[in-house]
């Protein structure tokens, strides 16, 4: 997303005062908003090769420790980059959280770059989740609020999913959405506590020379259900690709089952949102999410991966 710089009361004016003042070996690095930015953090480009980032809100301030702690630890077991952390900054200057700065990761994110070969790549972002369920999970932040339920069972949602449902109802096939937000409550996950990332789409994904180059933002990860990790199956994949990453990733029926459920969530509340704004792009493609997710599930039967 591209916004005006001072979102959240955050500058490159905010941002040169906090490195001046606690590291000022970087003053002279200019400081300047990146093109693209999310909205849980602001990023800005410090010199050439280093990030600097800031939540925006309270709601997002426990990812800041949680990523300078784990991504250093996760990273040598991963096949791709993830973003490196090289300092910790604290409050100061007005600006009250804590925040981080980072080196840069080369390459666009998946929204924007071309990919060179949709089959491979899909592969690829499958080998990363498997990589990173493969990491050693002892000690990790068990899913919960920092991770906004991601890893949790997707029941925590159940009360806004079917508000959802009730704000559709003749907009999508409703009878075949609440049966697929019905299997994702039943199939509890009985595995072992894995690693999730918690937020796998187009936007989290750099991309080089077509190739997947490095996975960002890990804001929503921790330990536990890996179901939120498959969404993408459905809102970037397609044909081939996504069967060919279904088939890499791998992962039992249950966890099929729920992975539809996360999807179908959050389909439906963008949609909502969506059609309050009068963005009917944004609406066609949601309602595109969520004919796939269902026209899936009746392909495959109500357990089936």
């Amino acid at each position: 997303m591209t916004f005006t710089d001072g979102r959240a009361g955050i500058d490159a004016a905010l941002v040169r005062r906090l490195i001046r003042a606690q590291f000022p070996q970087w003053a002279d690095r200019p400081v300047t908003p990146v093109e693209v930015d999310g909205w849980d953090n602001r990023t800005y480009r410090l010199g050439d090769d280093m990030t600097v980032r800031l939540p925006t809100a309270p709601g997002y301030v426990p990812a800041v420790d949680k990523e300078n702690t784990w991504l250093p630890r996760l990273a040598p077991h991963l096949p791709v980059a993830v973003p490196p952390i090289l300092a910790t900054g604290v409050p100061g200057e007005g600006y009250p959280y804590p925040w981080s700065v980072r080196g840069w990761l080369p390459g666009d994110t998946a929204l924007r770059a071309p990919i060179a070969d949709p089959d491979r790549f899909a592969e690829s972002v499958a080998g990363f989740i498997r990589a990173l369920q493969g990491c050693d999970a002892g000690g990790g932040p068990a899913a919960g609020d920092h991770s906004w339920h991601r890893g949790a069972p997707p029941v925590f949602y159940d009360d806004e999913t079917r508000h959802c449902l009730r704000l559709l109802d003749g907009r999508i096939d409703t009878a075949g959405a609440a049966e697929v937000w019905g299997a994702a409550l039943v199939m509890e996950h009985r595995g072992d506590p894995v690693w999730f990332h918690g937020d796998i789409a187009a936007g989290n994904l750099l991309v080089v020379d077509g190739d997947l180059a490095a996975v960002i933002d890990f804001g929503t990860s921790g330990v536990g259900d890996p179901a939120c990790d498959l969404v993408i199956a459905w809102t970037m994949f397609s044909g081939p690709a996504r069967t060919a990453f279904r088939r890499a990733v791998g992962q039992d029926e249950g966890t099929w089952a729920r992975a539809r459920g996360w999807a179908l969530w959050k389909a439906m509340l963008i949609l909502v949102g969506a059609i309050e704004k009068g963005d009917r792009p944004g609406a066609a493609e949601q309602e595109r999410v969520i004919g796939e997710i269902l026209a899936d599930h009746d392909r495959r039967g109500p357990w089936a991966g």
